[in-house]
């Protein structure tokens, strides 16, 4: 008896003690990761968003001026507004913004006069929770939730106490009403939506108000006792009592004012108080981040771990809001009307579907078959998968990604849409040219399918690199044919899916360019950025075969060639060559700030190619080569990057990774195995099952893989299913300090390509 209450009084210790785990996880995260970042080099190109994971919209505070991508920049020394923003990218800026800026003394609406300085010092950045005290003494502090925030500031005593409300860029309308203490009112502010977008919002404060007015941000004019303005940067100003402390409850909507004020009430409404609305965003972030419960490792090292985490929780952003029915309903980015169902936008797949999707599919399956359900019906609005949404389709970078999303789900188990309405919309997008950028369609389509690649001409910049990801997508198209049992589209794209050969040299064993007529572009330098390639040179692109490694290695001459090939990135001397670009970008210097060579961790395109040594008999190298980038390319401070962070792309890399596993080929339901950064992670997933990895032995120096189990049972393969994850279970590695070169050797151990090793 005293055994089973002392092992009772141990289970409850042990429940409490992961309790207070995971109610600290917060902690760790530093959501200013990555924001000491300029326009010429990119620490991460991030802002500190405080948000919920997949909120509507994020609340950031502002140190750029209106209408800035680079929002908020760490070296800056002033803040001018607490604004929404939905912003993926500062190289496409933001949309429907509206900002907030507490001002005390004498009312300023001005931007650039309103500003306060800060220091960091005084500023709390977490997922759930921002507070700054600037430096004149007002305290601000915000807390989210999906499609508004709760807002509390403390104003000085002794000294006016003025809140100014900023339209931003664009048309732009406010109302006051001081009988409700409101402000209500829309912004338009946007680049790809169609005519007539409105962000609708309504304010709710918990003070009364001693005093308002409107004014507009061009000419910066105020407009004493007035209650309603529209136009050009139209905004409100309110005044309170000196020194109070005031509560703004937000919240928006794209639907209509009155959806906003619905939503105000479904998400704030039962929150008294400010503490009480942290408290439920503690939970659901300390929720998400103990689902990837990590054991072991440095204090640093959880803090970047956490920071990526939260990061790759951010995007795809939900466009869609409930009714008073508890219905999903949303207003389309594409044509302009309100459908019922769920809408996600706010993503570039270029960068994506290479990892934060696939994590999507191990830690939230159910959100992922509504995102790709929400790619067709995107389609049947504007006539085009996605490729960037924001919100509207802006074409942006290339391939047709949106195919990899829906083979990759499909193949993984989450079947929420139908598969020949998916092959029907992507054969439209391979055999025509849309309307926006060059990942809308195809440029060069009809080339492609003639001749097998698109020709290198002043009309192609990038023809290489599409080339290369034209025919990943038709593979990703050709699997989930054939999955389906659709044997006209699997004849279609099994053609197809082979074109990378076309571009191989095998003279210099680089993908290269070809002019119209099939000969080699010269001169060729595989150090030249630019031209056939898209942000990277052939020493980057030439690895972009996902689905067929095993056909890159046959074309290299076997895998002593190809491990060496890989081998000379790291050897090559890492200098930049601007090519075709003319000039230096921040992708080059990038590269050349971490001295490995050719290898750019900092941007998308070689993301993959560590974990090509499991394919080629070497799997020990990718283990440390793995453990060597995060250790010294990723923290969690505001250097945290390699380079663009990209809506969470370079996060989940680095999540994943660390896992000890990664997405080489979406579309397949493998992931490679890497080198696990912890000595435990237990993944908690959403059908009640955990998976851990076990690394015992694991170090700094301990990187290499000596030998593992599944569940027990020994393991050899260099890749894990996603069946293995989802069925729960434990993958033991046992680590130490020396490669075991007689590991994972064996044909059946390499991961999935398409071809068969040559003879």
């Amino acid at each position: 008896m005293n055994k089973l209450l002392s092992a009772c009084a141990a289970l409850v210790l042990t429940t409490k003690m992961l309790a207070a785990q995971e109610a600290n996880l917060v902690k760790y995260v530093n959501t200013r990761q990555g924001t000491n970042t300029k326009y010429e080099f990119s620490y991460g190109n991030t802002y500190p968003a405080t948000s919920l994971p997949f909120g509507m919209n994020t609340w950031t505070a502002q140190t750029g001026k209106n209408g800035d991508g680079w929002k908020y920049q760490y070296f800056e020394k002033a803040i001018r507004g607490f604004q929404q923003s939905h912003q993926c990218s500062s190289w496409v800026n933001d949309y429907a913004v509206f900002s907030l800026m507490p001002v005390t003394g004498q009312l300023e609406v001005n931007e650039d006069k309103r500003a306060a300085k800060f220091s960091h010092d005084n500023e709390i950045a977490q997922p759930s929770y921002y507070k700054v005290k600037l430096d004149n003494n007002i305290t601000t502090e915000m807390t989210p939730t999906e499609r508004g925030a709760h807002l509390r500031f403390s104003f000085p005593k002794g000294a006016g106490s003025y809140l100014v409300l900023d339209g931003y860029t664009k048309m732009s309308m406010v109302n006051i009403d001081p009988a409700t203490r409101t402000i209500t009112g829309y912004v338009n502010n946007f680049r790809w939506a169609p005519n007539g977008f409105k962000n609708y919002f309504i304010i709710t404060f918990d003070k009364p108000f001693a005093a308002y007015g409107t004014w507009e941000n061009k000419k910066n004019t105020t407009s004493v006792g007035s209650k309603t303005a529209e136009g050009e940067g139209a905004g409100a100003y309110v005044k309170f009592k000196d020194g109070e402390i005031v509560q703004a409850k937000v919240a928006s909507s794209y639907i209509s004012p009155e959806q906003a004020a619905l939503t105000q009430q479904q998400e704030l409404g039962k929150y008294k108080s400010f503490n009480d609305t942290r408290k439920a965003a503690d939970k659901v972030w300390n929720t998400l981040l103990g689902r990837m419960a990590v054991e072991g490792g440095t204090e640093e090292e959880k803090a970047t771990f956490y920071s990526c985490l939260y990061h790759a929780n951010l995007f795809s952003h939900q466009f869609f809001e409930y009714n008073k029915e508890g219905k999903p309903y949303y207003y389309s980015p594409y044509d302009g009307k309100v459908h019922d169902g769920y809408m996600y936008t706010d993503n570039g797949f270029w960068d994506t579907f290479r990892a934060q999707f696939p994590l999507n599919t191990v830690l939230h399956p159910k959100m992922e078959g509504q995102l790709v359900q929400a790619l067709l019906d995107a389609q049947k609005q504007c006539g085009w998968l996605p490729s960037w949404s924001f919100p509207g389709e802006t074409g942006g970078m290339l391939g047709n990604h949106s195919i990899s999303l829906l083979a990759d789900a499909w193949m993984k188990g989450i079947r929420s849409f139908d598969p020949k309405q998916a092959l029907e919309a992507y054969y439209h997008e391979a055999t025509n040219k849309g309307p926006w950028g060059s990942a809308n369609g195809r440029p060069g389509w009809k080339e492609y399918y003639a001749d097998g690649y698109v020709p290198y001409t002043k009309q192609t910049e990038g023809s290489t690199a599409w080339t290369l990801e034209f025919a990943y997508d038709d593979f990703c198209a050709y699997q989930l044919a054939k999955a389906t049992g659709n044997k006209y589209y699997e004849d279609v794209f099994a053609r197809q899916m082979y074109n990378y050969k076309n571009l191989f040299d095998p003279k210099t064993r680089f993908m290269r360019a070809k002019d119209t007529k099939g000969n080699w572009i010269e001169p060729f330098d595989p150090m030249d950025w630019g031209g056939p390639y898209t942000e990277g040179n052939a020493w980057h692109w030439t690895w972009s075969v996902f689905h067929d490694t095993q056909g890159l290695i046959n074309l290299m001459g076997g895998d002593r060639n190809f491990t060496a090939k890989i081998d000379s990135v790291f050897s090559e001397p890492g200098t930049i060559k601007v090519g075709g670009y003319g000039q230096v970008i921040h992708e080059m210097t990038e590269m050349a700030e971490f001295k490995m060579g050719q290898f750019a961790q900092g941007n998308e395109p070689i993301h993959h190619m560590l974990y090509m040594y499991n394919y080629a008999g070497q799997p020990w190298k990718a283990q440390y080569h793995l453990r060597n980038v995060m250790d010294k390319m990723y923290n969690a401070t505001e250097n945290g990057y390699p380079g663009d962070e990209d809506e969470g792309q370079m996060s989940s890399w680095f999540v994943l990774s660390a896992a000890g596993f990664y997405s080489v080929c979406p579309g397949t339901d493998q992931y490679v195995i890497g080198s696990p950064l912890f000595k435990k992670m237990t993944i908690s997933l959403e059908n009640g099952k955990k998976f851990t990895i076990e690394a015992n032995n694991n170090s700094k120096a301990n990187v290499y893989i000596q030998s593992a189990t599944l569940n027990g049972q020994p393991y050899t393969h260099n890749f894990i299913t996603q069946t293995d994850i989802m069925n729960g279970g434990v993958l033991h590695l046992e680590m130490g300090d020396k490669p075991n070169t007689s590991r994972g050797l064996a044909l059946e151990d390499k991961p999935f390509s398409l071809s068969k090793a040559a003879q």
